[in-house]
């Protein structure tokens, strides 16, 4: 007997998207879960957005984290506005739309672009830490399952990362 497949037949693995335009689990979550579609797409199933409480959970989140960020010396003076009600609206809108939430942020500000638009500021490795220390008292304080803590623990922390700018102290 023959195999009567042609080259474009190539039987698919477990690495290669299904054919058609099926939103794919970001980051090895579990099947089914999606958690930028609000930039990619509807999503199937609970969005990690909803899965964690959608926009109140963001709100606490984002609010715990500037409480911090308002009194440390190395990071407010990173913000322009003396008030940080708008950048905490911003970083608000921002995780609801990439944790599958309202498509607010882009409609309001355009592609998130985040190394662009931090790098006005100096982000050292001590500025991310401090950053971080902030952020993890926030998430802490969400008391999240732990699947969901660590997926919004992973990704921020490689987004803290990723905006450092310089090596200078």
């Amino acid at each position: 007997m023959t195999d009567a497949r042609t080259p474009d037949d190539e039987p698919r693995t477990g690495s290669q998207p299904p054919a058609g335009n099926e939103p794919q689990p970001a980051g090895g979550v579990a099947s089914g879960l999606h958690l930028r579609s609000g930039l990619n797409g509807p999503a199937v199933g609970d969005t990690f957005y909803e899965q964690v409480g959608g926009r109140a959970t963001f709100e606490r989140l984002v609010a715990e984290f500037y409480r911090g960020v308002a009194h440390d010396p190395v990071l407010v003076e990173m913000y322009p506005e003396e008030d940080l009600g708008p950048a905490a609206e911003r970083l608000t809108m921002f995780l609801e739309q990439y944790w599958g939430g309202p498509g607010t942020y882009s409609e309001q500000r355009g592609h998130p672009r985040l190394r662009m638009r931090h790098m006005p500021f100096r982000v050292n490795p001590e500025a991310r830490d401090r950053w971080l220390a902030h952020m993890r008292r926030a998430v802490d304080s969400l008391e999240l399952p732990p699947l969901q803590e660590e997926t919004l623990w992973s990704y921020l922390e490689r987004a803290a990362h990723a905006m450092v700018n310089t090596f200078d102290e």
